[in-house]
């Protein structure tokens, strides 16, 4: 057997028994692409097949040698906002996070990082959601919003993970103030992260007179962070609607295809590599929506 197949076949063991695979970097074989398919109601579209999609890289068409669905362990960074802009909105953001940590399974591990004039760590990865439920017990809103410094805080503790999915879930109104990063520096670090980011934007109903230029740039800055990852981000104008749009982001990182192919374009040339997945049509269903992450960055000689 050639060391290829060897490297292959270790790989895709290592992902059906749930333990933690590298991310895709220069000596990996496999590039792993987390994929949600949802039809026109929304509802997540399960059984679909190898051959039924398509991947491209920078518009080359690849070969997608695996397909899993199987709902493999979890690990999850909580990124909660609790600066003075949120002062009204705790109670419910609270609740959703608590709404959240119900879909969570046993194999399943979780930290929280909360942030307001700076991002600390409150609660390492734990397997006990009531010690997360805990620490977010005793918050006290006030402060500014260093949302981007959590996001860099949230993938150094991701390290940590012992599962082979990753993700990350943002509770803010997405207004940043006083961070030592930028927008533009958090975007390239999360393009390199094999972590999915997802965020609960906790916003006003419309824009007032009143209202900062970064909580007027929340909900974008929110989106442009999710969805390179292949995550998305969620609105919230009336706190009635965060706990079920918690429940929803739970239920989407458990009703995920993980595509696997090998690049055609072996050069180590440390670029960023842009995929496109399709499904290709369904008999009997409408044109179907598909999430997921907007490319990786090859390694470098």
């Amino acid at each position: 057997m050639s060391r290829r197949c060897l490297a292959f076949l270790l790989l895709f063991a290592a992902v059906f028994r749930g333990q933690a695979v590298p991310k895709f970097k220069a000596d990996s074989t496999l590039v792993l692409i987390p994929v949600s398919v949802t039809d026109h109601s929304n509802r997540f579209v399960l059984g679909l097949r190898k051959q039924d999609f398509r991947i491209l890289e920078d518009g080359v068409e690849q070969q997608v040698v695996n397909l899993s669905g199987e709902d493999t362990p979890l690990s999850i960074g909580l990124l909660y906002d609790c600066s003075g802009s949120m002062g009204d909105k705790q109670q419910t953001s609270r609740r959703a996070v608590t709404q959240f940590l119900k879909t969570m399974n046993t194999p399943d591990e979780a930290f929280l990082v909360t942030f307001a004039d700076e991002a600390k760590v409150a609660q390492g990865f734990t397997s006990k959601p009531e010690e997360l439920d805990l620490k977010l017990a005793f918050l006290q809103p006030g402060g500014l919003t260093a949302l981007l410094d959590a996001v860099h805080l949230g993938l150094s503790e991701m390290k940590k993970a012992r599962n082979p999915r990753k993700g990350m879930l943002i509770i803010s109104d997405g207004g940043d103030n006083p961070s030592r990063y930028t927008a533009k520096e958090i975007q390239g670090l999360v393009r390199e992260a094999d972590v999915q980011i997802y965020a609960m934007g906790v916003f006003e109903p419309s824009i007032s007179l009143g209202m900062s230029t970064e909580e007027v740039s929340g909900p974008r800055l929110l989106a442009e962070i999710a969805e390179q990852t292949g995550g998305r981000a969620f609105s919230a104008t009336a706190g009635g609607d965060l706990p079920s749009v918690a429940t929803r982001i739970g239920i989407e990182l458990r009703n995920q295809y993980v595509l696997a192919y090998q690049p055609s374009n072996q050069e180590k040339d440390g670029k960023f590599r842009r995929v496109e997945v399709r499904v290709n049509p369904q008999p009997g269903l409408p044109e179907l929506k598909v999430h997921w992450r907007l490319g990786y960055y090859a390694p470098r000689r």
